[in-house]
C-alpha cells in the first residue's frame, strides 16, 4: 500500500514537471527556457527535476517524447486496423491532428524547431519523425500499386499536413486579435480535429487520387 502511494506520488510529480516543461519550452524554447521557471510553475523544487528526469536536455527529450511517443503507437495501431490506402490515409491525418489537439505546446516547440534548422531536436525524435514518414511512404506506395492513387513524393504530403496542421494553429492567436482579418477566417475553431481534419481529408486524398 505505502510502495503504491509513493509511486503515485511520482507519477503525479513527473506528469506536473513534464507539462511546466512543455508550456515553458513553447513560450521560450529550448534556449530561453530556465529550470528555475519551469520548478516554479511545476510547483516543486528544482532538485526534483533533475533527480525525476536530468538536466534540461534530458527534459526537453523527455517532454517531447511524452507528446510523440503515444502517437507513433496509436498510428501503428490503427493503421492495421485497415487494408484500404484511402483510409490508412484519413487515420494517418486523424492521427496528427488529435495529437495536435491533444498537446497543444507540441506545434509552436517544433514551429521553432524548424526555424533553428532542427538545433535541439533530440535524436529519438527525429527517428520518431522517420518512422512516421515511412508510414506515409507505405501508404502512397501501396495505394500507387493498386492504383488509386499517383505515385507522388511521401515527405511533400507529409509536409502538406502537419505543416498545413501547425500553421493552422500557431496562427490562431493572430486570426482572433486583429480585426482586418474576415471574420469567416477570425471565427475558425482553434480545434483542428473534427471537421477541420475532416476538410485536410478532403484536399489530401483529392491531391494524390488518381
Amino acid at each position: 500500500m505505502v510502495s503504491k502511494s509513493i509511486e503515485s506520488k511520482k507519477e503525479k510529480t513527473i506528469r506536473s514537471i513534464l507539462d511546466a516543461a512543455a508550456k515553458i519550452f513553447s513560450e521560450s524554447g529550448f534556449e530561453g527556457a530556465r529550470m528555475d521557471e519551469i520548478a516554479k510553475q511545476a510547483k516543486i523544487n528544482k532538485a526534483m527535476i533533475y533527480y525525476h528526469i536530468g538536466d534540461k536536455k534530458a527534459l526537453y527529450a523527455k517532454v517531447l517524447q511524452d507528446m510523440i511517443g503515444d502517437a507513433v503507437e496509436r498510428f501503428i495501431s490503427d493503421l492495421q486496423g485497415s487494408d484500404s490506402p484511402e483510409e490508412k490515409l484519413k487515420i494517418y491525418i486523424n492521427g496528427v491532428t488529435h495529437t495536435m489537439d491533444q498537446h497543444p505546446h507540441w506545434s509552436p516547440i517544433m514551429m521553432r524547431e524548424q526555424a533553428s534548422g532542427g538545433r535541439n531536436l533530440p535524436d529519438v525524435i527525429a527517428r520518431a519523425f522517420a518512422i512516421i514518414i515511412g508510414m506515409v511512404a507505405d501508404i502512397l506506395e501501396q495505394g500507387a500499386k493498386q492504383g488509386v492513387f499517383i505515385k507522388t513524393t511521401p515527405f511533400i504530403i507529409h509536409s502538406m499536413v502537419t505543416g498545413g496542421v501547425m500553421f493552422y494553429k500557431g496562427s490562431y492567436p493572430v486570426r482572433s486579435r486583429y480585426t482586418v482579418f474576415p471574420e469567416n477566417v477570425k471565427k475558425l475553431d482553434n480545434r483542428v480535429s473534427g471537421e477541420v481534419s475532416k476538410e485536410i481529408e478532403k484536399l489530401i486524398l483529392k491531391a494524390v487520387k488518381k
